[in-house]
């Protein structure tokens, strides 16, 4: 990914990292009712690292449609990542 500057987001990456993949799977550990698979992030310095995750969403029931959201995690300068925020993208 390109340089950034702090406070601004990173164009988005279709390559999901190995860092960027084990924020994902440590903030949604244990999260249940719905599959997040993640398509693309991007990500922000702050005081840590936000990430926003574009991702492929299905609810885990029959008959359930997938539909995109945007995931976005808190990954502070120590300790455990989080969800901030689960968005569900609008056509």
């Amino acid at each position: 990914m390109a340089e950034q500057m702090p406070g601004g987001w990173s164009a988005w990456s279709f390559d999901i990292t190995r860092e960027a993949q084990k924020v994902f799977d440590e903030a949604l550990a244990g999260l249940v009712g719905v599959d997040y698979s993640p398509l693309a992030f991007a990500t922000q310095v702050v005081a840590g690292t936000n990430y926003c995750f574009l991702c492929k969403a299905k609810g885990v029931y029959p008959g359930a449609e997938a539909y995109p959201a945007l995931v976005y995690i808190y990954q502070p300068l120590s300790g455990a990542p989080h969800i901030t925020s689960i968005t569900e993208v609008k056509p």
